[in-house]
């Protein structure tokens, strides 16, 4: 991981690279929003560059100013950012809140505060962009009621705590994958799984306005509800569903649905989805032919994005490894 952060990512997918001030601003703005953006440093430093990949609802993005810059963005209001830098260090300044970001403490400024950011010379920052409406949407579903004020995230984010370093790892593999055209990117059901990770990662660790609400017990969803739950699984396993979306469909929120799950069937919503797929690779394999069609492609097709745990959990279930389904279909 160390390697990667002092790497250019995704140099496969550049929006841009120039030494121009008001093309950087205006280029970066088309992504991001309009901004302030000035040169607090030596002008002969300054060397745009920006990568940039939107898969689903999210869009990571390698930004690099090269030379000590002022951006003031103001009020971000449709979208959430976390930004990560590789390298050096940015005074951050969001609402009331002011942090110095590092490549341990990552900055997510929430879109209704003022924000206000100087980057130092050589700061390149990794930032991951999720759509306001997105954010909401997901947190709505949570907690079953509509929000009754903006969600606002302690500034600083602790890559050294535990759920940050496996949630920048996730974003590690989104960027390792976007570099390459026939990634798991390209798999519809691997980017939803990872969306809805990422995000509700954040939700539901990442202090905020809402934790505490997030956190507190909620009732269980009854069992009619689960079984109408259970059938929507077996009949849309091959969308890319989120536990939001199975919610919804059942009209709970999802802290109840998890709840109701876990209460009578022991195992969690998403776990149901897996064992639902991973019958679904069986059947194809053992339809298979083994020419054709390898045991990676159907198991990514169907979401599983470690082949190690996925081959794991195949043979616990079926006796046998997936090759040998393949083989004897």
């Amino acid at each position: 991981m160390a390697e990667m952060r002092r790497a250019v990512l995704l140099d496969n997918r550049p929006l841009f690279a120039s030494t121009d001030l008001d093309e950087i601003r205006e280029l970066v703005a088309r992504v991001f929003c309009p901004h302030r953006l000035d040169l607090t440093g030596d002008p002969s430093l300054l060397s745009g560059r920006f990568n940039s990949a939107q898969l689903g609802a999210v869009r990571v993005s390698y930004l690099d100013y090269g030379a000590d810059v002022h951006i003031e963005p103001g009020d971000l209001e449709s979208f959430f950012l976390v930004q990560i830098p590789l390298t050096g260090h940015s005074l951050i300044r969001c609402g009331k809140q002011e942090i110095v970001s590092t490549p341990s403490l990552a900055s997510l400024p929430s879109p209704s505060r003022h924000l206000d950011m100087r980057w130092a010379a050589g700061c390149a920052q990794l930032i991951v962009k999720f759509d306001r409406t997105a954010v909401e949407r997901a947190l709505e579903q949570m907690l079953g009621e509509q929000l009754d004020q903006p969600i606002v995230f302690d500034l600083g984010m602790n890559l050294t705590a535990g759920w940050a370093r496996a949630w920048r790892a996730m974003v590690d593999l989104i960027v390792r994958e976007a570099e390459h055209d026939d990634g798991l990117t390209a798999q519809p059901l691997a980017v939803a799984h990872l969306e809805n990770a990422l995000l509700a990662s954040l939700l539901t660790m990442q202090p905020s306005n809402y934790l505490a609400r997030l956190t507190a017990p909620r009732p269980p969803a009854v069992p009619k509800v689960v079984r109408r739950a259970v059938e929507f699984i077996e009949q849309h396993a091959h969308l890319p569903l989120t536990t939001d979306d199975i919610a919804r469909a059942v009209a709970v929120s999802s802290r109840s649905l998890q709840e109701g799950f876990r209460s009578h069937l022991g195992l969690t919503p998403m776990a149901q989805l897996r064992e639902v797929r991973l019958a679904r690779v069986h059947k194809d394999l053992a339809a298979g032919d083994p020419a054709r069609c390898t045991v990676t492609t159907v198991a990514t097709r169907w979401g599983f994005l470690h082949q190690g745990r996925f081959a794991a959990a195949y043979r616990a279930r079926y006796g046998q490894a997936p090759s040998e389904t393949l083989r004897r279909g």
